[in-house]
């Protein structure tokens, strides 16, 4: 695709800031010895962010102007570009329920963000309990949205230490015991700790105890999950950075300042594995949870739609994969892939198996295709939010999607912006993918509440409710 052509020029040439690239670092005089690290296991470290537009990266060659991420687009040089690099879910808890496990997050009866946060099936096995047993010290940071009560807290599901908040959707930036309630955010938490009295941009915050983890851990393999709550709403980032920006839109200048501390807290992190001497043995992962949100006013040009959404904006994101050890740097990987596939690449990456109790895994080790070695890892992609009427299905460059009664296809080699539906002329291909999704679709459990199928009879609008006489 012309697009994808686009994105293998800049992987040598992505921004002009390129001072926080590894050959600008050696330019600068810093030793090698720095920059590497014995190989052995490797770190793994997911850096999520939470509704980042497909085109709000720098590298991106549709980005808008006001976009400039220069650490993010110094990784994407570093590594590996996934042009077609997707999540499970189209919104936050569903794909991390997915990359957690290395599964559909279908699988575990979860199809929508409320039954994500409520909880995963505690007899599932998480990453950090696959890792453990290779000697990794496991470290989560930010966002949780995996369950709410203690029995579902990180540090009970196989990580060392948190710092963070388990709470549903967003929270705030700066007070930071604003939602007792938990119904956005909640409590900061380290460990299973309540913590009173922190202050501070929680982006920054955030980055600063990754950091902490990584020079405290260096010299063993540790696995670092920071997942921002950057860029999702609400809307704030200190003024002074906000007054940077002049878009003409007071909310898309706000997220240009929470993008701009998202970046800088991407650049700490690389700096953090650097200083500690194991940047070249450590896996990294960089990716949104889901497509940009329309409230923040995000850019995914060129796809279509947003999160909420299994059109391409909705599901297609930024995602980077770094392994300066063993991946070339400065290339573009066109091959389909999505976040599932992590787990199976971290433990492919650390000679280890998945645990022996544990589940099959749907995700698939990513290597092959990272490397050139392989063009192909999955047949089809398949994404679905049960009763909510929404679900779509990629096999090869064809792709169906099904919204409350309404069908579109599309061929995304010669569509990828899904702008022309192409269902009239191909009913059979429609009939085809139709009839895998609902293969797949049997296989999976219903939720603990609603259904995995959607009713049209349960959209109806609910009778107004009667106005009370004064």
């Amino acid at each position: 695709m012309a697009s994808e052509n686009k994105f293998k020029r800049i992987a040598t040439s992505i921004s002009p800031l390129k001072k926080y690239s590894c050959l600008a670092l050696i330019a600068l005089g810093i030793p090698a010895a720095v920059l590497t690290a014995p190989s052995g296991k490797p770190n793994v470290v997911i850096i999520l962010a939470d509704d980042q537009g497909y085109a709000d990266v720098s590298y991106n060659p549709h980005h808008p102007v006001e976009v400039n991420t220069p650490n993010i687009d110094a990784l994407a040089r570093a590594g590996v570009i996934c042009t077609q690099g997707y999540v499970s879910g189209h919104v936050c808890s569903p794909t991390r329920a997915g990359l957690m496990t290395g599964r559909c997050q279908q699988r575990s009866g979860i199809y929508t963000a409320g039954q994500g946060g409520s909880g995963m099936p505690l007899e599932e096995r998480w990453m950090p309990m696959h890792l453990k047993q290779g000697g990794y010290v496991c470290g989560a940071f930010g966002k949780w949205h995996l369950g709410l009560t203690e029995e579902y807290n990180p540090v009970n599901r196989g990580f060392d230490c948190f710092y963070g908040f388990m709470g549903r959707g967003a929270h705030d930036y700066f007070d930071y015991d604003s939602d007792s309630a938990i119904k956005f955010g909640g409590s900061i938490y380290r460990n299973l700790e309540v913590l009173k009295g922190e202050s501070g941009y929680l982006t920054t915050k955030l980055t600063q105890e990754a950091v902490d983890f990584i020079h405290r851990e260096k010299d063993k393999p540790f696995f670092a999950y920071v997942a921002y709550n950057a860029v999702h709403a609400p809307a704030q980032a200190p003024e002074k950075d906000i007054r940077k920006f002049d878009t003409g839109d007071t909310t898309r200048n706000i997220l240009m300042a929470m993008l701009y501390h998202l970046d800088l807290g991407v650049g700490e992190i690389v700096k953090a594995l650097k200083d500690a001497g194991v940047y070249e043995n450590t896996l990294i992962f960089y990716l949104s949870d889901n497509g940009g949100a329309p409230n923040m006013h995000a850019s995914n040009k060129p796809l279509r739609g947003f999160k909420g959404e299994d059109f391409e904006g909705g599901v297609r994101v930024p995602f980077i994969v770094s392994w300066p050890e063993k991946l070339k740097a400065g290339t573009v990987c066109d091959v389909p892939v999505w976040s599932i596939d992590i787990l199976a690449t971290a433990l492919a990456a650390a000679g280890l198996d998945p645990l022996p109790d544990s589940k099959p895994l749907d995700g698939k080790n990513m290597l092959p295709v990272l490397s050139g070695d392989q063009d192909k890892l999955h047949d089809t992609f398949y994404w679905s939010s049960g009763d909510e009427g929404k679900w779509a299905v990629r096999s090869g460059d064809w792709k169906i999607v099904f919204v409350q009664g309404k069908t579109e296809l599309f061929n995304l080699t010669e569509d990828p912006g899904e702008t022309k539906n192409i269902l009239s002329e191909h009913p059979e291909k429609a009939g085809e993918l139709t009839k895998i999704y609902n293969a797949w679709l049997a296989e999976m459990p219903d939720p603990v509440k609603g259904s995995k199928q959607w009713n049209p009879d349960h959209q109806k609008k609910k009778p107004a409710k009667k106005k009370k006489k004064k």
